[in-house]
Order: C-alpha cells, then sequence, then structure tokens
C-alpha cells in the first residue's frame, strides 16, 4: 500500500492527460452539435453521443501507455495494481466528462441515460482491454496510438460488418432497443475478463526477471 502511495506522484505525471483533453474535447464538440441545429431530434442526439463516447475511448486507449513500463516490471507492485492506480486516476475525469456530455443534449431529445451510459461504459472499457492485451501480447511500451486505431477501424467494420441479428446500434423507437442492451451487457462483460485476463505479467517473463541468489 505504501508503494502503490508512492507511485501516485509519478502515475499522475505520466497520465497522457493531452491526448485524453483532446478526446474529451472533440467530443464535447461533437455532442454541442444537438444545440446547435433546430432540426435536432432523439436520434441525432444518440448518434452525437455514441460518436463523443468513441472520441473518448480513443484517448483511454492511451491510458495504459508507460514509457518507463521496462523499469517498473521489476518493481514489488505488480502490473494489475499500476493498471487499477492509472484507471482510478482517470475515473473520476471521466465521469465528469460523460456528465458533461450528457448536459450538452437538451432535455427534450435527450436518449435513456442508464443505456447510453451502458455503451459508452463498454466502449470505454474495450479500449481498455485493447490497451491491456497489447501490453501483454508485445513489449510496447506505449501501444496506445496503435490501440486507438485498432479501436476506430473496429467500430467502424462493426457499423458496416456487425449482423443484423445482433445489432447493437439502435434507435430508442426500435423495438429491439431492450435486446441490444442485453447485447452491451454482454460486451462489457467480456471486455472485463479480457482485461482480467490480460493485467497479470506473463509468467514466465517473471521468471526470467527473478532475482537470482548469490
Amino acid at each position: 500500500m505504501r508503494l502503490t502511495g508512492a507511485l501516485l506522484v509519478p502515475v499522475l505525471r505520466t497520465l497522457p492527460w493531452r491526448a485524453l483533453g483532446a478526446a474529451g474535447a472533440v467530443g464535447l464538440l461533437i455532442v454541442s452539435m444537438a444545440r446547435l441545429t433546430d432540426e435536432a431530434d432523439e436520434m441525432l442526439a444518440l448518434n452525437l453521443l455514441r460518436a463523443a463516447a468513441l472520441a473518448f475511448a480513443l484517448g483511454l486507449a492511451f491510458v495504459l501507455d508507460d514509457p518507463a513500463r521496462h523499469t517498473t516490471a521489476a518493481v514489488p507492485t505488480r502490473r494489475p495494481a499500476r493498471h487499477a492506480l492509472r484507471v482510478a486516476l482517470v475515473a473520476p475525469v471521466t465521469a465528469v466528462w460523460w456528465t458533461a456530455a450528457l448536459l450538452l443534449v437538451p432535455d427534450g431529445i435527450r436518449p435513456p441515460v442508464g443505456d447510453v451510459t451502458l455503451e459508452a461504459g463498454a466502449a470505454f472499457t474495450l479500449a481498455l482491454a485493447a490497451a491491456s492485451a497489447a501490453i501483454r501480447l508485445t513489449q510496447a511500451a506505449e501501444p496506445g496510438q496503435a490501440v486507438a486505431g485498432a479501436v476506430l477501424t473496429t467500430a467502424v467494420l462493426g457499423l458496416l460488418l456487425w449482423p443484423g441479428r445482433w445489432e447493437l446500434f439502435v434507435g430508442t423507437q426500435d423495438p429491439k432497443w431492450a435486446a441490444a442492451h442485453d447485447r452491451w451487457g454482454m460486451v462489457l462483460v467480456g471486455a472485463v475478463v479480457v482485461w482480467g485476463v490480460c493485467g497479470p505479467e506473463p509468467l514466465r517473463r517473471r521468471v526470467l526477471l527473478k532475482p537470482t541468489r548469490a
């Protein structure tokens, strides 16, 4: 616990605040379009919120970047704890940002907050899970750019190629709205599982890093 506390300031300094700030600004700019046109309706507001959530997810793809990764791998605080600290520091910022995004949408056309928040949460968790997988499967210290590209590509391909019977992106008036959000819940759970599996460092690497006795 003391060591984790000692990591607090260094982690705060190395978090990708510029990437998060840029992603957040773009996201809020997208959502603000709901107030800039008199023709905005609930469907437009929903799609703007989805686009904003994707923009912020691209910023979250950089959260696990650690320039000192190969140095910190040998410290007593294990990778899951270091990653959890990074996410814990970013979580309040994410919550405030998402609240602001929702409030930018006028009351009369704001989609169901709980359901659209589930979609955003799944997108955010997917970005973090992808970053965790990249760190687990590669030696890259800062895979954020590649992860962001992969998340964006996956989102675009998902819109174009996702099977209609398992549709995720539906309108609020669509009879499949509830079923789609059951699937969003499954996506969120799957992302958490992937994140959990990819969190620890590979056992073999730990053995190699273990100091030898004299």
